[in-house]
């Protein structure tokens, strides 16, 4: 039988009728009308998969509460149900809500629980919860469309309004949708007469909101709306009609189980105007659009003008860069000058591009970071069925990823090499390349809807930022294997152009501006394609790196060349301008030249080769260049621009220091 014959079946039985629409799959149910009004209300089978989630994350919460108890399931449901929707119902319509999620067990598990009483009891263990989650899942996937229009569209959620009183919040919310009439509610309240300082008015309810205004015979002030030291109404009137005035409630609460409460103002306004989002976040309430945005081809240029909206700068040459990494593998390391712009060109980046900040994190890593746990959690040693998420939220966001394949998350880990990566990452370095799951547990042990194990998903990206000082820890080959390595230096120029023109940034100005490209974005990073006119000079290149990095064991595998040949297509697709000597030498200095490191006897040698690959003519590489303070490294006759002054650095560090490697303060 399908959920939508069973719920109707149940109809004649119940105080309280559901249906399944042939649309959407949303379910509607109503309450009993016992008080003279039948009301009814839909949540979408996603809220209701969320909430058969939360209960068996929940069980032992939930487990001694079978029977149906007012008071205690509309605690439950406040405490535990994270879907907004749903949270908001269990509050105002606790009842017909717990009936319709008992049905909806009841028919995940027919015959089995045929004959109990929906009304007052809901079957809950672990195998009847999963059955039940199980089939909504099944049954949710039919009302996915079976293919994508190539107009489709992306959400992006603008903010329309923010403020930190919740009763202001409110006042500003109705006044928002109603106050050009102020009629669409007045004429569907119920009135009630009331006292306040021994003057009488019209107290009217609307919807689920007692006292939401006050009707007056005159004007009143801040004292007469005044009782118990606590303003009423706000004493300015919202409309002033036929010697009548009415004020606007200011009774609202943020938390808690009342009329005029956060969740039901979130639960009415998203239920009448689905193209808006109202939120908390961090003590503020926003009220949100959400405006369809099409999904269009992903163009770096776009990036680079809200970048200098926002107040950021940076060459245009490092944007590609930075961008045509991220495209060939998910793993990039930010390393150079500290203060240089490393987190911020990430954050920058993902704000953009993001239509929700939950689709991203910026983690600070710790000292203290010796194993996985800030990252991924651990099960309880006392609680068997319980495993504890880390506060970093990186385990959600991961999970997230996962649900969400369509959109990009990003985690940001701010200065990576202040703890030994190798201790914290290692299962993310493996799976990289394995594609395998992290385990997180044993099987069947834990129960609050953490997955046994976890799939590091294609769509997540993965940037570190590092420092170089005495307080930081140097990479292993394994990492710098796995990554493009990006550097980040300051010309004297540079730094005279940011002296002469320091702006504030305002990272909003970016915030979802790329949201519509995100689609494209993900589309691109899947391509495997490397074909690309110039691979004969490309191949030449390599293989003569390939044999001098040999002599000091640095040389690169056939993931690696793979990689490169990767990057050097995405560049082109990125920038068609750039030459083939420009691509290689981002190729070079990005993949080849950061596993470097040695002491100058070691390393010396190899350094002038390889300096001497990257300029052409009759040049002695040490007099003319390394040790010449004044040589220009954009001259014409050098070929790899970026990776030679690198390699001077490195020379010279080496014979100052006697060793050197390519990560330097």
């Amino acid at each position: 039988m399908t959920l939508k014959e069973y719920l109707e079946s149940k109809n004649s039985s119940s105080s309280f009728t559901a249906t399944q629409s042939d649309v959407g799959g949303n379910i509607t149910f109503s309450n009993s009308g016992k008080r003279g009004t039948v009301k009814e209300f839909t949540l979408g089978l996603d809220s209701f998969i969320t909430i058969i989630k939360d209960i068996k994350s929940n069980i032992n919460s939930f487990r001694a509460h079978k029977n149906y108890i007012e008071k205690e399931w509309r605690d439950l449901g406040s405490e535990f149900y994270s879907d907004g929707p749903a949270n908001a119902m269990s509050t105002v319509q606790t009842k017909p809500l717990f009936t319709t999620i008992s049905k909806i067990i009841a028919w995940a598990n027919s015959p089995k629980l045929e004959n109990i009483d929906t009304d007052q009891y809901m079957e809950i263990e672990d195998g009847p919860l999963e059955n039940a989650f199980d089939k909504l899942n099944k049954l949710a996937q039919l009302y996915l469309p079976k293919e994508e229009s190539a107009n489709s569209t992306t959400q992006q959620e603008n903010v329309a309004y923010k403020d930190k009183s919740i009763r202001e919040f409110a006042k500003y919310i109705f006044t928002y949708f109603f106050g050009n009439d102020w009629h669409e509610i007045l004429d569907s309240t119920k009135q009630n007469a009331s006292v306040i300082n021994g003057v009488n008015f019209i107290s009217h309810d609307f919807d689920i909101f007692k006292r939401l205004i006050g009707e007056f015979s005159s004007l009143q002030t801040k004292e007469s709306l005044t009782s118990s030291n606590t303003i009423r109404y706000f004493e300015e009137p919202i409309l002033i009609e036929s010697n009548k005035f009415y004020y606007f409630t200011t009774q609202w609460n943020g938390e808690g189980d009342y009329s005029l409460s956060f969740s039901n103002l979130k639960f009415f306004f998203e239920k009448k105007y689905p193209e808006f989002r109202i939120k908390r976040k961090d003590g503020i309430y926003y009220l949100i659009k959400l405006e369809n945005v099409p999904n269009v081809k992903f163009v770096i240029e776009n990036f680079l003008t809200e970048l200098e909206f926002s107040g950021l700068s940076y060459s245009n040459k490092l944007i590609t860069r930075f961008t045509a990494s991220l495209l060939t593998k998910p793993f990039v390391i930010l390393t150079g000058l500290s203060g240089s712009g490393k987190t911020k060109l990430a954050q920058a980046f993902v704000q953009w591009i993001c239509q929700d900040e939950s689709q991203y994190r910026i983690i600070p890593v710790g000292a203290d970071w010796t194993n996985r746990e800030p990252l991924l959690g651990y099960p309880n040693a006392l609680k068997s069925e319980e495993y504890v998420k880390p506060d970093s939220g990186v385990l959600d966001l991961i999970i997230q990823a996962n649900n969400q394949p369509d959109l990009p998350h990003f985690l940001i880990l701010d200065e990576m090499n202040l703890s030994h990566v190798e201790r914290y990452f290692a299962d993310f370095l493996s799976v990289m390349e394995s594609k395998e799951e992290i385990p997180l547990y044993a099987e069947g042990t834990v129960q609050n809807g953490v997955p046994a194990k976890l799939k590091v998903p294609s769509n997540l990206f993965i940037i570190g930022t590092v420092n170089i000082d005495e307080t930081t820890n140097m990479f292993s080959p394994k990492v710098l294997d796995r990554a493009n390595t990006i550097e980040f230096r300051v010309t004297q120029d540079e730094m005279k152009n940011f002296l002469s023109n320091i702006r504030d940034i305002n990272m909003d100005a970016l915030t979802g501006k790329g949201a519509g490209m995100a689609k494209n974005f993900l589309e691109m990073t899947a391509s495997r394609e490397f074909a690309t006119a110039d691979i004969t000079e490309i191949n030449a290149a390599l293989v003569q790196f390939f044999g001098e990095l040999k002599k000091t064991g640095a040389e690169f595998g056939y993931r690696s060349a793979t990689e490169i040949l990767r990057l050097i297509h995405q560049l082109t697709v990125l920038d068609n301008t750039l030459t083939t000597n420009q691509k290689i030498d981002v190729a070079i200095i990005q993949k080849l030249l950061p596993k470097l490191h040695g002491s100058r006897r070691k390393l010396c040698p190899v350094l002038e080769t390889l300096g001497s690959f990257c300029i052409a003519g009759d040049v002695k590489i040490i007099k003319d260049v390394f040790e010449n303070a004044d040589f220009d490294f954009n001259g014409a006759n050098v070929l790899y621009p970026l990776s030679l002054e690198k390699i001077t650095r490195m020379y010279r560090g080496a014979i100052d220091n006697g060793f050197a490697s390519f990560a330097e303060a």
